[in-house]
């Protein structure tokens, strides 16, 4: 991944750690000053929270552990790969779009970040500018060609 991705993922648990976490810890402290938490609503929804909280958490504890940094002066343009802003042009509509090809926690697909792991991407990777790619989504089969690759 990027450097700025694994700083967002960071950021990200650095603020589930001490925003988050506190913030159900209170929720359940309060919940139990109400009384008897067998039948306790509030305290059983507080509890659930927590429990995804801890997940989410040790999820990124682990994705951190085990990041790479990727050295984009050392990335090849001369086939599409991880990294790369791919231009490619839909042969059925001549509409053309513009891809960076990231890990899957640094998809956005509202900044043109898209997963390795999605039908588009894996359907580009290995391929060279002017190969036209068959790419299976689920409305169909759409051609694309590749029109450029950079970084």
């Amino acid at each position: 991944m990027t450097a700025e991705g694994l700083k967002k993922l960071k950021q990200d648990l650095d603020n589930l750690v001490k925003v988050e976490r506190p913030a159900i810890s209170k929720q359940i402290g309060e919940a139990i000053e109400k009384g008897d938490i067998s039948e306790n609503a509030e305290y059983d929804a507080a509890k659930d929270a927590q429990g995804m909280l801890e997940a989410r958490i040790a999820l990124l504890q682990s994705q951190i552990a085990s990041a790479r940094i990727i050295d984009e002066s050392k990335i090849d343009t001369s086939v599409v790969q991880i990294m790369n802003i791919v231009t490619i042009k839909n042969k059925k509509t001549n509409a053309t779009m513009k891809y960076t090809i990231v890990s899957e926690h640094e998809a956005d697909l509202k900044a043109g970040k898209i997963s390795i792991k999605t039908p588009i991407a894996k359907g580009l990777l290995g391929k060279k500018v002017g190969d036209v790619v068959d790419i299976h989504v689920p409305s169909g089969v759409i051609p694309f060609e590749i029109i450029d690759i950079s970084i």
